[in-house]
């Protein structure tokens, strides 16, 4: 073959999905494309998108495992719509991915995956690469199987190994396609293999094979160039996930608090990458311990809370149900303790490897009793960070349990990360309690905030005991009387209340006054800032509240709802946000928008919806 010149198209922004069976290494393949692009100085955003089982079966729509990753050269928010390339490892996950490609997007074909019976099982009537279904797309067809194999087999490898390695020639074509160099990929083998340099050989040589292929075929009419971010703000930079992001805030946390940092947790997708980050750092001083199930991870975090620790315990909708006894022993104790809850599709195990904001109304009530805890949801995969740290802050300062609510798409999904310095960070400030206080009671509380003192077992003079009875006002003494259970459970209550005084105001994206006010929280935050961000520029009187802060809310909530015309709550749910605000707010009157699907918002769909509430009557 020759070599072909092809015309460089700029572009200030792309998408691009890998899509293969499972075991296809997808999510390798997206990760490290990402990885590259990020270090090139583009702006990332990335969404993982896999199927629950372990091995899905072979060359189904339902084994399709896919990774999306957007880059820019301008600051994103979420990882895209519709996508510009997509690479199909085999039938099945051309079926499924094709409705998530933009009409005239290219899309790279593993040719050798296509004979009749894996075309049939993905659920086509007839060969896509033969009838005129693709004519409105760009399809380089490779045959990547059987020209990895061919690579391969000159280093020595078999058949095996050219199967595992296919991932490593789309990726080499998607790197010629976007103009990227091999050193970040190169790298991450050296380490990866190392030790087993065949390894390291092999998958450099099919990268490359991959990456000459596309060189030399004509069905490549044009490559594309995404340059880097023009002003990069100094400062250390990694792309980093959610998951991590979440235990680096807790590290933080315990470092500015002073108090050494205990994760008893049972693992659950898709926060088991917490617990996995966390157990890297024992030399920051972080313990980590696997307990047998949910219920005995919760429970030992909550001893070490009452030994000093900074204890946390991290789970996802399901983990979160068992631990609703133990969060209410936390409440009546009135121990910090920090639950992570990485949400995901429900009831039940419902979409375990689904992003969903579907736990609400557990974080919120799903305790027996009067249980009120503090509830922070984090909005982005690096936010996670920040969310972590405040979550850890206020649940240490005003000792009472705090639930931080991330989700699997923020949580598994990865953006371009800033690394803070950890003096930098807000101060943490424990009410811990003097050795030899002679004015000390398990429940003497601050006059301000209601906390009582954080007595550490051992210092001197601080005997006491607390449990999950019920405690006489400023003794602790195990107490049935029915007016000091009301007066203990309105003390537990207002605590959580006066937290209000602890938090920003809620503040606005956009003019304080205007005819629609989108409303929404967590992890939908990038696709709905965009959506409004989009309209504003349109000259639409469009303005945005995306909460952080859930329980207590701000309290300039009302006062900034009062000045719109319409109110409409943006929910990956059937409106657990729209409810509690009508609980807390029953003054407005709330438009909603709702999916739940598993998957995050569009950015184009918002806007629909957003058009048609301002033209509704």
């Amino acid at each position: 073959m020759t070599e072909i010149k092809h015309k460089v198209v700029e572009l200030e922004d792309a998408v691009i999905r890998f899509a293969g069976d499972s075991g296809d290494g997808m999510q390798l393949s997206g990760t490290l494309f990402s990885d590259t692009a990020a270090l090139a100085g583009n702006a990332i955003a990335t969404f993982p998108d896999y199927p629950a089982e372990i091995r899905a079966p072979h060359n189904t729509v339902a084994g399709v495992s896919g990774f999306q990753t957007r880059i820019s050269k301008n600051t994103i928010h979420s990882s895209g719509d519709l996508a510009d390339v997509l690479v199909a490892m085999n039938p099945a996950s051309l079926k499924s991915n094709l409705k998530w490609v933009k009409t005239g997007a290219t899309i790279i074909l593993d040719i050798d995956t296509f004979d009749e019976k894996t075309i049939e099982k993905a659920g086509f009537k007839q060969n896509p690469l033969e009838d005129a279904s693709l004519s409105s797309f760009s399809i380089i067809k490779a045959p990547i199987s059987s020209l990895t194999w061919e690579t391969v087999k000159e280093l020595g490898a078999d058949q095996k190994t050219a199967y595992k390695t296919r991932n490593m020639f789309a990726l080499g074509i998607t790197y010629y396609l976007f103009n990227r160099d091999f050193k970040t990929t190169d790298e991450f083998f050296d380490k990866k293999f190392k030790k087993k340099p065949q390894l390291i050989s092999i998958n450099k040589a099919v990268i490359r094979a991959g990456y000459n292929f596309a060189d030399t075929i004509e069905a490549i009419h044009s490559t594309f160039k995404v340059p880097s971010i023009k002003k990069i703000e100094k400062g250390k930079f990694r792309n980093i996930t959610g998951n991590v992001a979440t235990a680096w805030g807790l590290l933080a946390a315990s470092e500015r608090s002073g108090r050494p940092l205990f994760l008893g947790s049972y693992p659950i997708t898709p926060a088991t990458e917490i617990m996995i980050e966390l157990a890297l750092h024992k030399s920051l001083g972080a313990k980590v311990f696997q307990a047998e199930d949910e219920i005995a991870g919760i429970c030992s975090a909550i001893g070490a809370s009452f030994a000093g620790a900074m204890a946390c315990t991290s789970t996802s909708g399901p983990g979160l149900s068992l631990k609703s006894e133990a969060i209410g022993l936390a409440v009546m104790t009135e121990l910090p303790l920090i639950i992570v809850n990485v949400q995901r599709g429900g009831p039940s195990t419902g979409l375990p490897t689904k992003s969903e904001q579907s736990d609400l109304m557990q974080a919120l009530y799903g305790r027996n009793g009067e249980g009120p805890v503090i509830i922070v949801a984090a909005s982005s995969p690096a936010d996670c960070f920040y969310a972590a740290y405040e979550t850890a802050k206020l649940s240490m300062e005003h000792m009472t349990p705090a639930i931080l609510l991330t989700d699997g798409y923020i949580g598994q999904g990865s953006e371009v990360f800033k690394i803070p310095k950890v003096k930098d960070l807000p101060d943490i400030n424990p009410p811990i309690a003097q050795p030899n206080d002679t004015d000390f009671k398990p429940y003497r509380r601050d006059a301000e905030t209601l906390v009582r003192k954080w007595a550490l077992p051992g210092t001197e003079g601080l005997r006491h005991r607390i449990g999950g009875l019920e405690k006489e006002n400023i003794s602790g003494n195990v107490s049935t009387d029915p007016l000091n259970h009301q007066l203990m459970s309105e003390f537990r209550e207002k605590k959580v209340e006066k937290v209000v005084n602890f938090i920003p105001e809620q503040k606005l994206v956009g003019k304080d006054k205007g005819d629609l006010l989108v409303v929404s929280w967590g992890g939908t935050y990038g696709s709905v800032f965009s959506a409004v961000k989009e309209m504003q520029d349109e000259g639409k009187s469009v303005s945005l509240a995306h909460f952080r802060n859930i329980c207590p809310l701000p309290k300039n909530t009302g006062e900034i709802f009062s000045n719109f015309k319409k109110i409409i709550v943006c929910e990956l749910n059937l409106g657990q946000f729209v409810k509690y605000l009508k609980i807390c707010h029953p003054e407005f009157k709330y438009l909603q928008y709702n999916k739940i699907q598993g998957l995050p918002f569009m950015v184009n769909e918002l806007k629909d919806q957003f058009n048609k509430s301002l033209e509704e009557k």
